[in-house]
């Protein structure tokens, strides 16, 4: 009970930080790219920048292929082992992102797509994750320690150890 509240707090928090970012993305992105597509096309001509951001969205598909493929397959055969692949679920989010944004015209969205693909700024941003993550989860978790509740006890939770012990009279 205590677990989940804290889980629910933490998301709760999580999305007001996001919608706020969220909304100065969409607002100033946009603006953005309009802005670099311009001065690109006025550099190098309205086809030659087409056809670089058809470029890149072409690249990114197949690069976004080859991860996702190789990232389901490090999941499954985590799965398989019996081991937890959260590294593996946020890179298929990071890839599910990447490959929109490369699919979105402009270079701002471009290289921030490039940069959920390629797979060593991935790992860092996964690495990143995972460690923000952590400590959040740890800060939510602080009545918790060392596998044994300790809380009030009005929760009507007290702390204590069990031993299984199984009844031979069933067999």
């Amino acid at each position: 009970m205590i677990i989940s509240l804290s889980i629910y707090n933490i998301l709760g928090q999580l999305i007001l930080r996001l919608s706020s970012v969220f909304f100065i993305l969409f607002l100033f992105v946009p603006i953005v790219e309009i802005f670099l597509l311009i001065q690109v096309g006025g550099m190098i001509g309205a086809f030659p920048t087409i056809l670089l951001v058809l470029l890149t969205a072409i690249i990114g598909a197949v690069l976004l292929r080859q991860q996702g493929l190789s990232t389901l397959a490090r999941f499954q055969n985590n799965l398989s082992s019996g081991s937890l692949p959260a590294q593996e679920m946020i890179e298929g989010v990071l890839l599910a992102v990447g490959g929109a944004l490369l699919m979105t015209p402009g270079f701002v969205t471009d290289t921030m797509g490039f940069f959920c693909l390629i797979p060593f700024t991935r790992k860092i941003l996964v690495y990143s994750i995972l460690k923000h993550s952590a400590v959040k989860v740890q800060e939510g978790m602080s009545g918790f320690s060392k596998g044994k509740a300790s809380t009030s006890h009005h929760d009507k939770t007290y702390e204590g150890d069990f031993v299984r012990k199984d009844d031979n009279k069933l067999n």
